[in-house]
């Protein structure tokens, strides 16, 4: 694999920012492109210094793309116009990647995954741009997004609620950024492979099983598998090769 680290700006939050991109050798492509998304204490960088991705994704022709997105929860923000994270993965970075590099550019070609935060990315992203994307993987997602029910809300989570409330607004429960909504919204012939998966331990367990529940009830295709493991890398580092052959599966190769 080739990395390439690129510094370029970001129309939708008026800013420089980065990503990361590991190309395939093999081949000229045109490639398929994996949106590989960060939690919410990490950066673009995250995925590539704390797991052996570049090793797992070797000899296969698929593009990884890890964008960075603060703390934006890649949506964009009730409160602050400027902090528009979801315009961002999809009028920025896909703009950007589809101009500068031999991809497929069309549903069929894009798929997306993350951890934490970027699992509720990855999930809310597919659902709501089922024209943009075939496929999606959340590990360990706030998938029920982050503020959850207030009177099961993990502990973890109480101290973020007025950061979570800024960004996604008071009255998420029914909107383009709950992911439930989303589902029930998707159009049946349109439905994105889904896949979900997180760890015995983890404090968003009972989230997930929700949502899986949930998605049982529409009738809605999808995978769903725990492992033992915590909310951690090392949770993380075992389970990214589970997406990378899911999204090999969806994509045929």
């Amino acid at each position: 694999m080739s990395l390439a680290h690129i510094q370029f700006f970001g129309n939708a939050i008026g800013m420089a920012t980065t990503m990361n991109v590991l190309l395939p050798d093999a081949s000229l492509g045109p490639f398929p492109v994996f949106y590989l998304l960060h939690g919410l204490s990490d950066d673009c960088s995250s995925w590539l210094r704390r797991t052996s991705l570049e090793r797992y994704m070797a000899g296969i022709p698929m593009m990884v793309v890890m964008p960075g997105n603060a703390r934006g929860f890649y949506t964009n923000s009730a409160t602050q116009p400027i902090n528009a994270y979801e315009d961002h993965i999809i009028k920025d970075v896909i703009a950007y990647i589809d101009r500068v590099f031999p991809t497929i550019k069309s549903r069929n070609g894009r798929v997306l995954g993350g951890l934490s935060m970027g699992g509720y990315g990855a999930v809310k992203l597919a659902l709501k741009h089922p024209d943009l994307f075939c496929s999606a993987v959340s590990h360990s997602g706030a998938v029920m997004t982050p503020l959850h029910k207030p009177e099961t809300r993990p502990q973890q989570l109480q101290s973020l609620s007025v950061e979570f409330e800024s960004i996604l607004g008071k009255d998420w429960r029914g909107s383009t950024n709950d992911p439930v909504a989303l589902a029930k919204q998707c159009p049946p012939a349109q439905r994105p492979a889904l896949r979900l998966d997180c760890g015995t331990s983890d404090f968003l367990l009972e989230q997930n099983r929700e949502f899986h529940a949930i998605l049982n009830d529409l009738k809605f295709p999808h995978e769903y598998e725990e492992f033992p493991g915590d909310h951690n890398w090392a949770y993380w580092d075992v389970h990214i090769r589970d997406a990378i052959a899911f999204h090999c599966k969806v994509l045929g190769i």
